[in-house]
This record gives C-alpha cells, sequence and structure tokens, in this order.
C-alpha cells in the first residue's frame, strides 16, 4: 500500500465497517452463523496456514501449529457458541432499596467496529482469538497482521476474505507504516499483542481518540521452583512451556529460580528433556526456528554478553546444535547470579534461553521477582499451599499456573490479560464478550415512583426520609 493512501484508504474501509454495522446490528443467529463460518474456514484450510506459518519462520512444527494455532481457536469457538445465548441474555439486577419498586439490569450491547493488531509469533491464534469473542460480542473486526510473517498474512486475508464480506470482517495486510495508521483509527476498541514499547505507541495513538485498548505485551515472567519440589517434573515441564516455538512465547518462562545447591541437578534434568524430545536434534521437524535473522542475532547477543560478564553457558544437546543458516537457536541454559548487569536479566528474552538462578531463602526469590516489572506469567512449583498463596499475594502479575506452565491461557474459562508495562484489559471466553461489549444498565421505573416522595415542596415528609435515608 503506497505511504500516500494509507491513511484515507484505511478510513474508507473502517467507515464502510462502520455504516455496515449500523445498518444491521448482528442477532444472536448472525453471530452464530458468523463463529460457525470461521469454524469450517479453519477446518479446511489450516494445512495451508500451517505450511505459511512454517515458511515464514524457516521451520515450524506442524504439531505446535496445531496444538497453539489451531486447537485453541477451535475451542474459543466452541465455548463461545456454547454460552453464548446465557451472554447476551440481558442481566437482572436488584435496584437499591430506596427507589423500590424499580427494577434494574444489565444489557450487552456490541461497541461497534473492533481493531485487532496481531503479533508474529502465534499469527493465528492471536489472530482469531480475539476475532472470535469480538463477533461473538456482535462487533465488526478489522485485522491487521504482523509483517514479519507476511506468508501468514496473505493466507488470513485469503480465508477471511472468503468466510465473511469485507465490510463485516477484513485482514489489512502492510509494513510498520500501516500498523501505525491503523492504530490511529478512530475504532470502538482496539486489541493490540506484543512488545511493551511497541504496546506505549499504540496507546499513545489510540489516545488521540479515546479508543478503549486492549493491551497484551510481555515482560519477564519468573518460573520459582519451591524447595523440595521434584526436579525432573518442574523440569519437564518448565521445557515444554520454554521450547514451545523455541521460546517465542509471550508466557513463556522468561527464567528460573530453583533453591541453593540444586541448579546442576536442574541442568542435568533438562539435558534429559532435550535428549528425549529431539533424539537427533539438528534434523527434528519438531523444533521451530528463529523468525527472522535480527531475532537470531538479539539471542547471540544477549548470550555473548552474559558469558563475558561470567555466566557459564550450556547449550543443549551441544554447541554443533546453533545452525545460523536456518537460524535454529537450540536450548540454551544460562547459569547466572541475579547481580549480574546483563541484558538477558532486564529484557524480556523471548527465545530458547533460559537464565537459571539459585536462591537461599523464599524471600529472596521473592526479592528478585519484584525487582522485574509485574509479569505477564508467573509460574510457581510447590506442594505447600500456604507456600503458594504467599507467592500469588506477594507478586502482582497477569496470569499464574501452579506447577505447570503456559496452559493458563488454553483455558475459556480464564480471562487472559497483563498488568502494568505488562498489559492492561483481558479477553478469552466471557471475559473477552465482555470486553467487546457495552454493559448497558437499565433501570426501569414501575407505575408508581418512590422518588415522587422527594421532589419540592419539601416538607416534614422529605425530612423523615432522608433521615431514614442518612443515617
Amino acid at each position: 500500500m503506497d505511504s500516500i493512501a494509507i491513511e484515507p484508504a484505511l478510513s474508507g474501509l473502517l467507515a464502510r465497517s462502520r455504516a455496515a454495522w449500523q445498518r444491521c446490528t448482528p442477532t444472536y443467529a448472525q453471530r452464530m452463523d458468523d463463529l460457525s463460518r470461521l469454524r469450517s474456514i479453519l477446518v479446511g484450510r489450516f494445512d495451508d496456514l500451517a505450511a505459511a506459518m512454517s515458511a515464514d519462520f524457516g521451520q515450524r512444527s506442524r504439531h505446535e501449529s496445531c496444538l497453539a494455532d489451531q486447537m485453541t481457536v477451535l475451542d474459543a469457538i466452541s465455548h463461545a457458541r456454547r454460552h453464548l445465548r446465557r451472554w447476551m441474555r440481558p442481566k437482572r439486577m436488584w435496584a437499591d432499596w430506596p427507589l423500590l419498586p424499580a427494577r434494574a439490569e444489565i444489557r450487552f450491547r456490541p461497541l461497534g467496529v473492533v481493531g485487532i493488531i496481531s503479533p508474529w509469533n502465534y499469527p493465528v491464534n492471536l489472530s482469531l482469538i480475539p476475532l472470535v469473542e469480538a463477533l461473538a460480542a456482535g462487533n465488526h473486526v478489522l485485522i491487521k497482521p504482523a509483517e514479519q510473517t507476511p506468508r501468514t498474512s496473505a493466507m488470513l486475508a485469503e480465508i477471511i476474505g472468503a468466510a465473511f464480506p469485507a465490510d463485516r470482517v477484513a485482514v489489512v495486510q502492510g509494513d510498520a507504516a500501516v500498523g501505525a495508521a491503523f492504530a490511529a483509527l478512530p475504532f470502538d476498541h482496539l486489541v493490540f499483542t506484543g512488545s511493551t514499547a511497541v504496546g506505549r505507541k499504540v496507546a499513545q495513538a489510540a489516545a488521540a481518540n479515546l479508543t478503549p485498548v486492549t493491551l497484551e505485551l510481555g515482560g519477564k515472567s519468573p518460573a520459582l521452583v519451591a524447595p523440595g519440589y521434584p526436579l525432573a517434573t518442574a523440569a519437564a515441564r518448565i521445557a515444554q512451556g520454554k521450547w514451545l516455538n523455541a521460546g517465542q512465547t509471550c508466557i513463556a518462562p522468561d527464567y528460573v529460580l530453583v533453591p541453593q545447591g540444586t541448579r546442576k541437578a536442574f541442568v542435568d534434568a533438562l539435558r534429559e528433556e532435550v535428549v528425549r524430545r529431539y533424539p537427533s536434534f539438528r534434523d527434528t521437524p519438531d523444533y521451530t526456528s528463529i523468525v527472522s535473522d535480527r531475532h537470531y542475532s538479539r539471542l547471540v547477543a544477549l548470550v555473548d554478553e552474559a558469558r563475558e560478564a561470567g555466566a557459564v553457558v550450556v547449550a543443549l544437546p551441544g554447541e554443533d546444535a546453533y545452525d545460523p543458516t536456518r537460524r535454529i537457536f537450540p536450548p540454551t541454559l544460562v547459569l547466572v547470579d541475579a547481580a549480574m548487569p546483563i541484558g538477558l536479566l532486564r529484557e524480556e528474552i523471548f527465545g530458547p534461553v533460559l537464565p537459571l538462578l539459585e536462591y537461599a531463602a523464599m524471600d529472596d526469590a521473592l526479592a528478585v521477582i519484584r525487582q522485574n516489572p509485574d509479569p505477564l506469567a508467573m509460574y510457581v512449583f510447590d506442594h505447600d499451599r500456604a507456600r503458594m498463596d504467599r507467592v500469588l499475594d506477594a507478586i502482582p502479575a497477569g496470569g499464574a499456573c501452579l506447577n505447570d506452565t503456559v496452559l493458563q491461557v488454553a483455558q475459556s474459562c480464564l480471562p487472559f490479560g497483563g498488568i502494568g508495562s505488562s498489559g492492561m484489559g483481558h479477553y478469552h471466553g466471557h471475559a473477552g464478550f465482555l470486553t467487546f461489549s457495552k454493559q448497558l444498565p437499565v433501570l426501569r421505573q414501575a407505575r408508581w415512583s418512590s422518588a415522587s416522595l422527594l421532589r419540592p415542596p419539601y416538607g416534614k415528609l422529605a425530612d423523615r426520609i432522608l433521615a431514614l435515608l442518612t443515617r
């Protein structure tokens, strides 16, 4: 799209979508049909989407694409269809007793046109799950996928265009300039998933239009292994969450805290996991490439900086596993000290590099976590409920998973969202329906109104009523 023509083209697209929504707000039947249509096209064309994602990454595990980019979206669709009638039903509320016999209720109205800016790491999941919930709430939608995965963006545009009229759902393709113009449109709600730095820019652009935003960002998500917890179990579950998509996951464990004296055993347990999962690492189709040369170089620089600062670097299964030509960056453990002034301990890693720290006491571990910004996810491995509750109460986080990793995001019954620098707002399931709805409060006055007793000219009756109400 020509840079001069970006803004009017996008404004026209938004105007057509809003006009279509105003002409005919989607009914329950329309919403159910939209969700069914989305499910059919996703099932029928997912092989094409998986191939496009793999081509964009260089190599992407087909099984992980099915798990993270297909199964999760299909589950979101099924959940919304199963509960939509109940979600849409007006919610009866009790009017405050001084206003009786008036009645109160909350109605759930669509907002209008929702904008979705999705990232490259899960380009199908993070485009379509917000779409599911925006459609369930009765909105029209414009999607701007990431320019880093152009083949997937083109495939999304093709299949969405085949499933929906362009004035109901449309995909906008383009570079960062298109993304910036998209964020500046006067949507009725805007969802952005990506880095904290870009999230700030999106929020600033939306603020000019007073557009409400849902920001799903990232951060330093810790995994805390408590004393006495089986290290082999913790290693297996942390490995699953960290090496999924080669660590290119906003809720992946970003660093691990283990009890003092257990780090070597934990390294050995992680090594066993690599050998078990990838018996022939250089030839496995089950491990995903880093998305671009720039991101590969960024990871190399982070590890080199840590090594120069005195950290011990352990590549799994070995140093010969690195393959820059295919952007294969193997699981890399970095044994660090919390006092090291290195990037691995300051910024979100977003790759298969895992810093391991030891702690002497639980207070020390909590202090390390608190020195970082509020995480998008927190993982605690413990069988002591009181100690787990203490950690949950002590650390603000977008979400938590106890004794496992990343699975909390796959639960349609749980809201997903950040806190502080890891984001704002929620979606997934009913939380998404509420985010993309206006909760319209309605007070229905009765034939006789108790408020009529408090009208001028005020007298003794009004004095007695006010005395009763203000005791």
